[in-house]
């Protein structure tokens, strides 16, 4: 059984990803059914999941997110709900929180090369 666990974003060390910059607070080590990333996006990589669904929730900034080719404008509040399979990335300078389910898996994330 998962113990509760308590985190605070800045404790956490940003890592590069086809989005931009990811604080992971809840990874897979913690639990492997959700995770929670905050994100800093200006100029991300088209990729998809093959399992895993997402919600972003437009925190701060300003931006575009690509679904499946069409784009979608983002300011703060905005939530976006992204199943697995479908292409996205975004762009501009927002941040934000992404929900994974189940939690975020490197081998999940496909990057799309050529379009």
């Amino acid at each position: 059984m998962s113990q509760p666990l308590i985190r605070h974003v800045n404790d956490i060390t940003p890592v590069d990803c086809p989005c931009g910059q990811s604080r992971r607070v809840i990874t897979r080590d913690q639990s492997p059914h959700v995770g929670l990333h905050v994100t800093h996006i200006t100029c991300g990589d088209l990729h998809l999941h093959r399992h895993t669904e997402e919600i972003y929730y437009i925190l701060s900034g300003e931006g575009v997110i690509e679904l499946d080719g069409v784009e979608h404008a983002l300011t703060p509040g905005t939530t976006v709900h992204i199943p697995p399979g479908v292409k996205h990335r975004g762009w501009g300078d927002f941040e934000t929180i992404v929900v994974t389910c189940p939690a975020f898996d490197p081998a999940d994330e496909i990057v799309i090369t050529e379009e």
